[in-house]
C-alpha cells in the first residue's frame, strides 16, 4: 500500500524507535516505511535519558528523521536532576523539532497527579523558553490538561495534541490554543465514533497522521507490533471519512507537520525504496 508523490511523502509525527520500542532496530523499520512511502519522522525520545539520546542520535543519523524530546506524565515521579539535565541539554541539539511527549495520564497514574502536573507545567515553560512545539499526551484528564495549557500560555509556541482521543468540543478549545490534532490508529477502530467526528470536520490544514508505534497498531492490522509503515491505513480512514483523495491527505498532512515543527522536507536527502 503506497500513495503519494515524491514532494509529499508520507509524515509519521509520532513514532517510538528507541531500543526498547523497536526491537529489531529502526533501520530495518524505517526501511520498511520509506517502501511504503513514509519518508519524514518525529521519533519521540521519553521513558529515560537513554530513550531520549537513542531519538537524539538517530536524527542526527538519517535524513527525515527528527526527534522530540521531553518527559511523559508516567515518569514524572523519576525525572530528577541528572533526568533533567539531559532533556534540558537534548532539547538544544539541531534536529530536536519539539517538547515532548509531555502531559497528563490519569488512566493508570502511574506518576502522581499533583507530580504529572508539576513537570507538565515544566515541560510547557521549557518549550516556550527554547520556542518549540510541544507534544501532548493526555488521556484521561482532558480538562485538566486544556487548562494547563491555558493557564501556563501554551499556546505561545502551540504544538499537537499527539494520539487524538477526545471530542469535538476538546478539539476546538486545542485549536483555539494553538494545537493541531494528530490521528493514530484510533480513528480506524469501529468504536472511536468522537474521533472519526472530529477527522471529518476538523480543518484540513489543521490535522497530522500518525502512528504512535510501536503501539495502536491500526486496522487491518490490529494485534500486530505497529510501526510507521501503517501510518497510510490511518490516512485512508481519514480520507475516507473526509470523502477526499488519499493525494490530497497526503500532501495536506505532510505539509501541515513540516509547518508545525518548522522543518524544510526539499533539504532531506532521501532514497525511497521501490
Amino acid at each position: 500500500m503506497r500513495s503519494c508523490d515524491t514532494l509529499a511523502m508520507w509524515f509519521d509525527t509520532h513514532c517510538h524507535l528507541d531500543s526498547e520500542n523497536c526491537p529489531d532496530g529502526p533501520d530495518a523499520v524505517l526501511a520498511r516505511a520509506r517502501a511504503a512511502g513514509v519518508q519524514y519522522f518525529v521519533c519521540i525520545g521519553v521513558g529515560s535519558e537513554r530513550s531520549a539520546r537513542e531519538a537524539t542520535a538517530l536524527a542526527a543519523a538519517q535524513p527525515g528523521v527528527f526527534a522530540s524530546v521531553g518527559v511523559h506524565p508516567h515518569d514524572a515521579a523519576s525525572y530528577d536532576s541528572a533526568y533533567r539535565a539531559a532533556v534540558e541539554e537534548l532539547i538544544r541539539a539541531p534536529r530536536v523539532v519539539a517538547v515532548g511527549e509531555a502531559g497528563l495520564d490519569y488512566h493508570y497514574d502511574h506518576s502522581p497527579r499533583a507530580l504529572q502536573r508539576e513537570v507538565f507545567a515544566e515541560m510547557i515553560a521549557l518549550a516556550r523558553r527554547e520556542r518549540k512545539p510541544l507534544v501532548i499526551h493526555t488521556r484521561s484528564a482532558a480538562q485538566e490538561t486544556l487548562e494547563l495549557l491555558e493557564t501556563e500560555h501554551a499556546s505561545d509556541v502551540g504544538g499537537v495534541i499527539h494520539c487524538f482521543s477526545e471530542d469535538r468540543e476538546f478539539a476546538a478549545r486545542a485549536l483555539d490554543l494553538n494545537f493541531d490534532l494528530s490521528f493514530s490508529g484510533i480513528v480506524t477502530f469501529k468504536t472511536a465514533l468522537a474521533v472519526q467526528e472530529v477527522a471529518r470536520w476538523a480543518p484540513l490544514e489543521r490535522i497530522l497522521v500518525e502512528t504512535d508505534s510501536p503501539y495502536l497498531a491500526p486496522v487491518p492490522l490490529r494485534g500486530k507490533r505497529c510501526e510507521p509503515a501503517y501510518v497510510l491505513h490511518t490516512a485512508t480512514q481519514i480520507a475516507r471519512l473526509r470523502s477526499a483523495e488519499l493525494s490530497d491527505i497526503c500532501r495536506a498532512t505532510t505539509a501541515n507537520a513540516a509547518r508545525r515543527f518548522g522543518v524544510d522536507l526539499e533539504s532531506e536527502a532521501f532514497v525511497v525504496n521501490n
